[in-house]
């Protein structure tokens, strides 16, 4: 059973991608201008948990599972890993908010789904009126830039790319161990409640789930890098306002300068660090409310 929201309504949609038909699994509630919420690996939309029901009292608030996550459909990845590219990942969450209704709306990504909401700005520039990133620099400047302290500090991203089916089968011999170890590094497991746990572990311990994931990694070292250098070489920046949150305790913040960086493919910069590790909305919902409220209006 997944996790929900108090007065949110589970749905789904189904989007006709390049890859066949896309289901998408999301919660929805709240009034006023509309905002998507896009979560991290190896989790789902429940880490807006804690913040999801509060920002319903001022948006129209959609928490929504990426393809290969949660609920939402886990198509076999192909050999370019085009499948979960974040351009295709982007394009399910715009065709769903555009058969809700909403041609234009906030838009606030966590980890990959920071990445996915990257690239749904660069691609659909005219939806997405703000952005808020949390705990990223760009793909792009992380892998240019990377050093022995990022590599070892985040070494799940040399790991997951390894050709199928290495690490799903590594993985899948005990996936309990391997979240604890993922997830638990950052702030301890403590952070996470039984539910929420419960299910990032159903997700790990999936295998099309696992699979998906390591494409979605697949991805971002080979074809989402290709278009990030095109965007680059074409001189395109967001011009929306975007504002990114990192965690004063992680390592984006001992390796990148996350303002610095993100102005190399955005006009309008701001952000600070945080007192948190990776997990942003989970560790400090409270300092994430207020922010994104500032920040969002």
């Amino acid at each position: 059973m997944s996790v929900s929201f108090p007065s949110f309504e589970a749905k789904t949609f189904i989007t006709n991608s390049k890859d066949g038909p896309i289901e998408i699994s999301y919660l929805i509630g709240g009034n006023g201008p509309p905002m998507l919420l896009l979560h991290g690996f190896p989790q789902t939309k429940a880490i807006w948990s804690q913040v999801a029901p509060e920002l319903a009292k001022n948006f129209t608030v959609v928490a929504a599972d990426l393809r290969g996550y949660g609920a939402s459909s886990k198509p076999h990845g192909i050999s370019d890993h085009s499948t979960y590219s974040k351009r295709s990942m982007a394009a399910d969450q715009h065709a769903l908010m555009a058969s809700l209704g909403f041609d234009q709306f906030f838009l606030l990504g966590h980890d990959r789904g920071g990445r996915v909401s990257h690239r749904l700005a660069m691609d659909f520039p005219e939806c997405v009126l703000r952005l808020m990133v949390l705990d990223i620099s760009p793909t792009l400047t992380m892998y240019d830039n990377t050093t022995m302290e990022f590599a070892k500090g985040y070494w799940h991203w040399f790991f997951l790319i390894q050709p199928e089916p290495v690490p799903e089968t590594l993985i899948g011999a005990n996936p309990e161990y391997w979240l604890k170890n993922h997830m638990g590094r950052h702030a301890g497991t403590g952070i996470f409640s039984p539910d929420r746990w419960t299910e990032y572990l159903a997700g790990a311990s999936h295998p099309e789930s696992m699979h998906a994931m390591c494409e979605d990694y697949r991805a971002a070292a080979t074809i989402d890098l290709v278009h990030d250098r095109e965007d680059r070489s074409a001189g395109k920046k967001l011009k929306m306002p975007l504002k990114v949150l990192w965690g004063e305790h992680g390592l984006v913040n001992k390796c990148f300068k996350p303002i610095d960086d993100w102005k190399e493919v955005a006009i309008e910069v701001s952000g600070k660090a945080v007192p948190s590790g990776h997990y942003i909305p989970e560790e400090i919902p409270d300092q994430l409310l207020s922010e994104a409220k500032e920040f969002f209006g």
